[in-house]
């Protein structure tokens, strides 16, 4: 086995991109695409995403063709769990990729390019500057409050929609925290999990908690805040979390804290920053539902070849955490 992949990071959050050594994933669709990986590929993610050549906080994707032409790519993504239905950080960093590499062409100034992900149709607008993409911006699919208040481990927490289900509770969200915080997001998540169904009104596919979103107000910075999500199998992302910062800027706005055309300075737990808003509210089966737009940037760090050796005992992968 010998796989390809160029590695990006979007405000220190890896994302590995699969370039060559992958069979198609078969399907029409990208939810079909995604299942098909999940039942017969799933050796791969195990190979690129665990240990030795990856970690428990490692993330990526397979790069797929758009579900019709009216896209110019579509994508798998996967982490150390699995396949998630969207990922703001990785729609950001694939979209850097794709212009700097000509899958999609590149010109100065604003570059608009579409892409398929499991939840749905995502627009973007890359910045271009002097040859550089300098950043992304990600139209996400609308995004809404699932329910407020949900009993879960002995709190109480909100459950929004931002391309995946995330749960969010305000905590101090500090370096020194991030123990305890990865395993109350474990807690938490498992509690949603077991006692809640949490499942989209129009795709049932769309379901479960995939993280949980802890998040603490900047002081003297207003509509400024700092988070932190575990997702998966208590991983934890290092950049803001692009399709959790659509969740809060829904939570936001149905609070009457956020207006439509407003921004959220939204901080990751290592200090990077993607600018969020509100460009106009929608409807998902009758709940109020809002379109977010989130803006980051994405940076190259270098390419490789990975290979399995058939001698090797702890070849195919494997986790500690």
């Amino acid at each position: 086995m010998r796989v390809e992949v160029d590695d990006y990071h979007t405000g220190g959050e890896p994302f590995r991109i699969v370039t060559a050594g992958v069979p198609p994933l078969a399907g029409t669709t990208i939810l079909e695409r995604r299942r098909y990986a999940r039942e017969h590929l799933d050796a791969y993610r195990r190979f690129l995403v665990f240990e030795p050549r990856g970690h428990a906080d490692m993330y990526g994707c397979h790069v797929v063709p758009p579900n019709d032409s009216g896209a110019d790519v579509g994508v798998v993504f996967f982490h150390n769990e699995g396949y998630s239905t969207a990922c703001g950080h990785g729609t950001i960093a694939l979209v850097t990729w794709a212009l700097d590499t000509g899958v999609v062409e590149r010109r100065e100034g604003e570059n608009h390019v579409t892409v398929d992900v499991p939840s749905g149709r995502v627009q973007t607008w890359a910045t271009v500057e002097d040859g550089r993409v300098r950043s992304v911006r990600f139209r996400n699919v609308p995004s809404y409050v699932w329910a407020r208040d949900v009993p879960a481990a002995g709190r109480r927490v909100d459950v929004a929609f931002g391309g995946a289900f995330y749960a969010t509770v305000e905590e101090r969200v500090e370096p020194a925290e991030l123990a305890r915080l990865i395993a109350l997001g474990r807690e938490l998540k498992a509690a949603l999990e077991a006692e809640h169904d949490v499942v989209h009104p129009l795709e049932p596919e769309l379901r479960d908690v995939y993280g949980v979103i802890f998040w603490q107000h900047e002081a003297d910075e207003p509509l400024t805040q700092r988070n932190v999500t575990v997702f998966a199998d208590g991983e934890v992302d290092r950049s803001p979390c692009g399709s959790g910062t659509s969740a809060r800027l829904a939570l936001l706005h149905d609070q009457g804290r956020l207006a439509v055309g407003e921004e959220l300075r939204h901080r990751s737990i290592v200090g990077s920053e993607f600018v969020g808003r509100v460009v106009a509210e929608a409807e998902v089966a009758g709940r109020p539902a809002v379109v977010t737009e989130v803006e980051g940037t994405a940076y190259r760090t270098g390419r490789a070849s990975f290979e399995l050796d058939p001698d090797d005992p702890l070849g195919e992968g494997f986790l500690l955490r």
